[in-house]
Order: C-alpha cells, then structure tokens, then sequence
C-alpha cells in the first residue's frame, strides 16, 4: 500500500563514525535522547569510516561527523539542545 506524502517532512541524520570511538558512541547516545523526545519523521542513518578507505580520509580526524538533511551540523560533539533546535528549524517549527 502506498502512502501519501506526510504532513512533516522526513529528516534524515547522518552518523559518520568508527567502532571503539567513546566520542561516537556519546553522540550516538544523544541522538538517540533527541529522538525520543521529537515526535517527528527522522531517519538516522550510521556510517562506519573504517569500511572505506575515502570516509577515512575524508573523516578520520573529525569524527563523530553529524549531518542533517546532508549538511553538517557538528563534529566531536553536539548539545541537545541545539540538536532539537535544528530539528526543529527543519521541520517547520519556531523554537
């Protein structure tokens, strides 16, 4: 069955990060925290660098790398607060 286009638009989170990564795993955790708060249309997509010689390159230092919607919202680390005020942004609401 196909469905109709929802009301609000589906944000898509991208995880750029590496087993064994403490920073990885604390950004993992609060993405996590964040969504179970917003009762919106996010999809969180994770990334292991390590299975790509070019993620590597292109991340490797800077990982955790967290992207919205395909831009990049944060590197190392990102509050909350400010993870639920770009969702927000994106999905329409003032806040």
């Amino acid at each position: 069955m196909l469905r109709s286009a929802a009301p609000s638009p589906v944000i898509v989170l991208t995880l750029y990060s590496r087993p064994g990564c403490h920073l990885c795993d604390e950004m993992k955790a609060m993405v996590q925290r964040v969504l179970a708060a917003e009762p919106l249309l996010v999809t969180v997509e994770e990334i292991d660098i390590s299975t790509s010689a070019e993620l590597e390159a292109r991340y490797g230092l800077e990982i955790p790398v967290l992207l919205v919607d395909g831009r990049k919202a944060a590197k190392y680390r990102i509050d909350e607060h400010v993870l639920q005020r770009i969702i927000g942004e994106k999905a329409g609401r003032a806040g």
